[in-house]
This record gives C-alpha cells, sequence and structure tokens, in this order.
C-alpha cells in the first residue's frame, strides 16, 4: 500500500487537480474551474501525493474576510476514500487558515457527515455583522455569495449544506 504525503500545490499539479475535478463537475457535485482559474488560484491548494508521486486529492483555502476562509474544491480520488486523505487535506487547510489569522471556516457541501467530524455545524443566514455583510455582498466571488446565501447563487448550490467551524490555535 502506498503512502502520501500532503503539500502546497505547484502549477506541475494543476492538470491533476483538473482531472480529479472533472468527475465531479459531470456529476454535477462541484462547479467546473477553467484552467486559467485554477492556475490562478493554484496557491490557495493542497495536494495530497503519493509516494509514487500521483495526486491523490486537493483541496483549497480562500480568504473572505478578514476572520473567515472557505475550503474549497475538496477532493479524493475514489481509490483513496476513507483511508484519511480528506481529513489530512483539511488539517493542512486549517492550519495554514489559523498561520494567516483566520478564526473561522466556512464550506458548502454535500459531505455533512465528514465536515461534522472535522468540528464544522450547519449556520443559518446571519453569520456576519451587517457592516461586513455591506462589504462582502460587493464580491464577485461566487464563494463568497454562496457563504452569504444569496438568491442568485442557490440554483448552483441546491441540496448543499453550509457549515461553519470555529479555529482554536493548537
Amino acid at each position: 500500500m502506498s503512502s502520501f504525503q500532503v503539500r502546497p500545490a505547484r502549477t506541475g499539479d494543476v492538470r491533476a487537480i483538473q482531472d480529479l475535478l472533472e468527475p465531479f463537475v459531470q456529476k454535477r457535485i462541484l462547479l467546473g474551474k477553467d484552467l486559467v482559474v485554477l492556475y490562478e488560484a493554484v496557491q490557495e491548494f493542497l495536494v495530497a501525493e503519493t509516494s509514487a508521486g500521483e495526486i491523490i486529492g486537493c483541496g483549497a483555502l480562500h480568504v473572505i474576510w478578514e476572520d473567515i476562509g472557505e475550503v474549497r474544491t475538496l477532493i479524493v480520488g475514489d481509490d483513496w476514500l476513507h483511508r484519511g486523505v480528506g481529513r489530512a487535506l483539511v488539517d493542512g487547510l486549517e492550519e495554514r487558515a489559523l498561520r494567516l489569522g483566520l478564526s473561522r471556516l466556512f464550506c458548502l457541501t454535500f459531505e455533512v457527515d465528514f465536515f461534522t467530524r472535522r468540528g464544522f455545524s450547519p449556520i443559518g443566514e446571519q453569520v456576519v455583522d451587517p457592516d461586513v455583510y455591506s462589504q462582502l455582498v460587493r464580491s464577485p466571488d461566487e464563494g463568497v455569495a454562496e457563504f452569504l446565501d444569496l438568491a442568485h447563487v442557490k440554483p448552483n448550490t441546491l441540496g448543499n449544506t453550509r457549515m461553519l467551524k470555529r479555529l482554536w490555535a493548537r
């Protein structure tokens, strides 16, 4: 059995990230991302890589506001499910979030049980104060719109659960 490590993504990993993403896009579980968007965001990604150099999982941390980040594009290859890859990626993203000074992590997911085991909880409507909301609503980023639960993203997010976790320094 091959082991794996989690490390920051490099530009050479982007096509493997897209290959991991594509089956979920086809199943309409995740929204597709153009290759250029993945290259622009490569610094947000961590990848899980086998000792043989195969990329078997990925996840990204996107900063939303001074204290809030979003776990995005968390994917584990089918052959590696239930082997600790997702947990290792989320742990790495949480460590990165803490280093950036974030105190909360958001995710929009169908995998409620997985994220609940990682300390996330479903959230309601008002998760930021009105002043922050008035700033965030100006963002063109779809993830921010999902976080705010804006009506224009609802057709793309039906069935997903909005979840939040408060981070504590380890």
